[in-house]
């Protein structure tokens, strides 16, 4: 399959977990994830698709997009600390997403998903750029790849939060999120703790996050 098929399939997915009747009934309430209301988890959640509608229409950045690697080796949010200035800019996108209730945030994604269901699989790969990055760029497929992360990672955050089952995404799609992830935490953590979690429950470290 496509990476633009695993996306829009993801985003499918991800729009489900948004009309499940626990997320309005836990709207209000504390996630899993600290400082980041139910509400406010759903907002940011939803903004991984709500951002490429915009992302598209908007002027092809100059610069020569970087690796996937690199990028995540530039953002600030890695490693840093809940009260970090991005990660409270997060936190409040989020909650600003999630004003208008579940209803209309859910009716909000899956407009986006139908709008890009027309544009993406004619859409040729091209640098694209979140403006609250930095001045660098992604290609088009690998800004893919990181918004199926968000959407698989902060479903199961999400899910957790109102107790539901984590929702189940396409085998392609998680492919290429473990491809990124395990690719990062081995440069994060080294070669031997990755070759012994997979292959030696009695030397396996404690952990091998990516993040």
């Amino acid at each position: 399959m496509s990476r633009r098929t695993d996306f829009l399939d993801t985003a499918r997915v991800a729009a489900g977990l948004l009309r499940d009747p626990a997320l309005a009934r836990d709207w209000d309430k504390p996630s899993a994830l600290p400082e980041f209301s139910v509400a406010g988890l759903a907002g940011h959640f939803a903004y991984q698709v709500l951002a490429l509608p915009a992302i598209l229409d908007g002027p092809i950045p100059p610069e020569l997009p970087i690796s996937l690697l690199e990028h995540y080796g530039r953002v600030e949010w890695v490693g840093a600390d809940l009260d970090h200035d991005l990660n409270v800019r997060i936190r409040d996108s989020g909650e600003q997403a999630a004003t208008e209730g579940p209803a209309a945030l859910a009716d909000q994604v899956d407009a986006a998903i139908a709008d890009l269901a027309g544009r993406l699989p004619e859409t040729p790969d091209r640098p694209v750029r979140i403006p609250f990055w930095g001045p660098w760029s992604l290609s088009l497929e690998d800004l893919l790849v990181t918004r199926m992360m968000e959407l698989t990672v902060h479903a199961d955050d999400l899910a957790v939060s109102i107790g539901v089952p984590t929702p189940e995404f396409p085998v392609s799609a998680v492919e290429s999120v473990l491809d990124l992830l395990s690719r990062l935490a081995l440069r994060r953590r080294g070669a031997p703790a990755m070759l012994r979690a997979l292959t030696r429950a009695e030397r396996a470290p404690g952990d091998i996050t990516a993040f």
